[in-house]
């Protein structure tokens, strides 16, 4: 249930974020997105790795979405904060995206050439619909989906990649704290 509740919002939120950027209310998806972290942090087992895990997608986003603006083949009609860099609710989807790696998108951990693959088909596709609903424009459409295609092959396994150890960290950290609690008692 929690893999389809997590699919579910994710959707959702996705689309609010996309339509509030192509209507001129790039605060939108912001404000969702912050509302979907708090929601999983607090539905989740392991907080510590979540937060850990949106801070790293938000920075990795900011890099991503930056570099493919400075090449002047896609462009964003609002929410851009600063020149030159990518405008702060692209980027705080990729915390949107964090959102899933240990939930619905779970299945894929310890299948990094599937994570490629879909990275490569996906990543592009998304910014493709972003930019149907008016969120964002290709100005020179081939490289661009190049670009996104090579960018998001290699974030998707980086990102399940360091999901897992975030994970598996938070995991160990518990279990040796436990054990030095029990043996202090």
């Amino acid at each position: 249930m929690q893999f389809i509740i997590n699919l579910l919002v994710f959707d959702a939120a996705w689309f609010v974020t996309v339509k509030g950027a192509a209507m001129g209310l790039p605060w939108l998806g912001p404000v969702v997105t912050l509302a979907v972290l708090a929601y999983h942090l607090r539905t989740s087992k392991h907080r510590v790795a979540e937060l850990q895990l949106a801070a790293f997608a938000l920075f990795l986003g900011f890099l991503t979405d930056s570099l493919l603006l400075a090449t002047g083949w896609i462009a964003y009609p609002n929410g851009q904060w600063i020149p030159g860099v990518a405008p702060y609710w692209i980027i705080m989807m990729w915390v949107l995206f964090a959102t899933t790696l240990n939930v619905s998108m779970r299945w894929l951990r310890g299948r990094p050439r599937l994570a490629v693959l879909l990275g490569v088909i996906c990543g592009p596709m998304s910014y493709l619909a972003g930019a149907k609903i008016g969120a964002m424009t290709f100005v020179d459409t081939a490289p661009a989906i190049v670009a996104l295609a090579i960018a998001w092959g290699a974030a998707m396994p980086l990102l399940m990649r360091v999901a897992a150890d975030l994970e598996a960290m938070e995991r160990s950290q518990r279990r040796s704290f436990n054990r030095g609690w029990n043996s202090h008692a």
